[in-house]
């Protein structure tokens, strides 16, 4: 079991740019059986955590039933974010408190870090990320959101071209 931060970025290091959207990642092709593709991955998560933006950036692309079959937690302070039919928990507090209910809702599989870069950094500071994925699309974005916004040290465990994407996987240094 790992706790992994799985996502995209661009060139320069954003997940999302400065009006919080996706337009740069979802117009590009990655292949489904391709290296690092989502589907394998989501094979091996056991449960998943993401911060109320990446939650709202779902509500709003994604609409209807709760995507993801997996226990899932969003970080947020924000009440009533949580639309209705979705079985889906907030967490408002330190992520090393959450961190135990994610692996034990995970069942020997991985937690997925869904995002954003805040969310990863909180988790990476307390010491929690085993591993990091990152599909890097060929484009700059300039501004946004970091893909993690602050000092860490990862090594290199192996690297591959998914059409588009140059996808990369870290493990913590």
């Amino acid at each position: 079991m790992s706790t992994v931060y799985y996502t995209a970025s661009s060139l320069d290091g954003y997940i999302v740019d400065e009006n919080k959207s996706l337009d740069w990642l979802t117009s590009r092709e990655i292949a489904a059986d391709g290296p690092f593709a989502i589907d394998p991955f989501m094979e091996t998560v056991g449960s998943l955590v993401m911060g109320a933006d990446t939650y709202e950036w779902i509500l709003e692309n994604h609409p209807g039933e709760w995507m993801y079959p997996q226990p899932t937690w969003v970080l947020t302070h924000r009440p009533g974010i949580i639309a209705d039919g979705h079985d889906v928990q907030t967490f408002a507090g330190d992520v090393a408190d959450l961190h135990p209910v994610l692996e034990e809702a995970a069942a020997g599989k991985n937690v997925w870090l869904v995002g954003g870069g805040d969310v990863a950094a909180q988790f990476v500071a307390a010491g929690l990320v085993d591993e990091m994925i990152v599909s890097y699309a060929p484009c700059t974005l300039g501004a946004g959101s970091r893909v993690l916004p602050m000092r860490s040290e990862w090594a290199l465990v192996s690297s591959a071209v998914n059409a588009d994407f140059v996808c990369a996987h870290w493990r913590r240094a």
